[in-house]
């Protein structure tokens, strides 16, 4: 087993460092979805801000923002399978100086909602947050009808939108309440399944702020979501061959952290990407897209192919797709063999 080195770690736990030469990481870690930190988040949100509301699609008890119903029954409002109709709801109460989480399934938002997500939110710039549950494919054994793989795409694809997808519970509950403070749409991307605590709340979140979370030379590794923790365990496969990672927590998509993307690109000289997205209009795209105007160099996008995802326990899925830390090192081995050239 290769031995880590602390060192090269900035913001990890230190009870998490010595888990990441081998995959106790993914099963020995504290974990949790967080789909329920953003729960959690949000009641402590509402109990300093009395203009947050929180707008449900029939979801409330699977993320858990019924606890928010029963602790303000005033600003709770459950719309059932109407998301198109919550949607413009939360454009109304935006308009009235409320600040609206509009709670639903990735899927829902931003593709059966995905009209009212444009034309009346994301048009007039209103000051609404899109809570998306279930991204990715972290909602293994729910099946295709319920895995978000292309919600960050299309997201992305809209004028004046904003992308956080946090990496753990902590940092999830950061971004909750920085999207707060954001003014103008925020759509936050959580998980269904549980993910591992990497970090504690002294995590420097900020919206459009990549981290670096793992210092390396040789390639980088840029991650988002629940990428991160695989992106970390392949960052020590690679270190125990020689191979010195630099790893990026990328939470915010958009807008995206081009000058720590730009200076790990000078720096290391190969970029891989990791997400459980689909590999069209995602993290790999909006990398690859300044990379090409700025900086080419050699690059791999890890990321769900031109395929649907068949229904499985989560980390099947990650194996089976292509997207575990043994992939991600996979890609890293050949950007490098293609920078040697």
């Amino acid at each position: 087993m290769n031995k880590v080195d602390p060192g090269r770690y900035h913001q990890l736990l230190p009870e998490v460092i010595p888990l990441l030469a081998s995959e106790e990481l993914l099963f020995g870690a504290k974990a949790q979805a967080t789909r329920y930190a953003y729960a959690e988040a949000i009641i402590e949100l509402g109990e300093r801000n009395p203009k947050v509301v929180v707008l449900d699609a029939d979801v409330s008890k699977s993320v858990g923002t019924s606890k928010f119903a029963e602790k303000f029954p005033d600003r709770s409002f459950n719309f059932g399978v109407a998301e198109q109709n919550m949607m413009a709801a939360a454009a109304g109460m935006a308009t009235a100086g409320l600040i609206p989480f509009a709670t639903t399934y990735a899927v829902f938002a931003s593709m059966r909602a995905l009209d009212q997500v444009r034309n009346s939110i994301h048009y007039p710039r209103l000051n609404v947050k899109i809570a998306a549950s279930h991204g990715g494919l972290t909602p293994g054994p729910d099946g295709v009808t319920h895995q978000g793989q292309e919600d960050l795409s299309l997201i992305r694809a809209i004028a004046h939108s904003t992308i956080v997808a946090a990496a753990d519970a902590p940092t999830t509950k950061l971004a909750v309440w920085a999207a707060a403070e954001w003014d103008g749409p925020v759509y936050l991307s959580f998980t269904r399944d549980p993910v591992p605590i990497l970090f504690d709340m002294s995590y420097p979140f900020e919206i459009g702020r990549a981290v670096v979370i793992r210092e390396g030379e040789d390639l980088t590794i840029v991650a988002i979501r629940d990428m991160v923790c695989q992106a970390l365990l392949a960052a020590e496969m690679l270190a125990g061959e020689g191979i010195q990672a630099r790893v990026i927590d990328c939470h915010t998509l958009k807008p995206l952290d081009e000058g720590t993307i730009l200076e790990a690109a000078r720096q290391t000289g190969a970029i891989v990407t990791a997400e459980s997205n689909i590999m069209y209009g995602g993290l790999g795209s909006a990398v690859a897209e300044v990379l090409v105007e700025n900086y080419p160099i050699p690059m791999k996008r890890v990321a769900v192919g031109n395929r649907f995802a068949e229904s499985g326990p989560y980390r099947a899925l990650i194996k089976k797709y292509g997207l575990s830390a043994e992939h991600i090192a996979g890609a890293a081995r050949e950007v490098l063999q293609r920078k040697r050239r």
